[in-house]
């Protein structure tokens, strides 16, 4: 089975991949989709669709988690993610998979430890489950990696 965890905003999306091999994980692919900049929300939706529908048209992922969204000082930030979520969210209930949700919190927590870890810890982290010759970056990615990751501890 494969797991695909998305970490929404507009103008960049992080995401990865992994599949469970036996009882290895395999990570799949793990990047960044963005946006072009300095367009109005309209077209980076578009954008958005085209790039998630493409995602998931290639990997095929029989789960999709999304970044919970959490805003507490921009509120203009928060409505185009939420627009950027809503986006996502259609395209994979139209591909038939619900999508499922994790906060950055519940994220760290699972991988380090620590609900105070910082971004370097869960980066080292994900690099040591995956023996990964480098760090991955950008540094969302970790947490992408990671969510995908703590999706199919769960399942154990």
């Amino acid at each position: 089975m494969k797991i695909l965890w998305i970490d929404p905003w507009t103008t960049t999306i992080w995401f990865a991949i992994i599949e469970k091999l036996d009882r290895e994980f395999k990570l799949i692919d793990f990047w960044v989709i963005e946006t072009t900049p300095k367009i109005d929300l309209e077209h980076k939706l578009l954008e958005i669709w085209t790039d998630i529908s493409e995602l998931i048209s290639l990997h095929k992922p029989e789960r999709i988690w999304i970044e919970k969204l959490f805003f507490n000082t921009n509120i203009t930030t928060g409505i185009a993610v939420a627009h950027a979520r809503g986006v996502i969210i259609y395209e994979s209930m139209k591909s038939r998979i619900i999508p499922h949700e994790y906060t950055p919190l519940q994220i760290k927590k699972a991988i380090t430890g620590s609900w105070s870890a910082k971004k370097a810890q869960l980066q080292k982290a994900i690099q040591m489950i995956f023996k990964l010759d480098e760090i991955p970056k950008p540094d969302d990615a970790a947490d992408a990696i990671a969510i995908a990751y703590i999706t199919w501890l769960e399942r154990e």
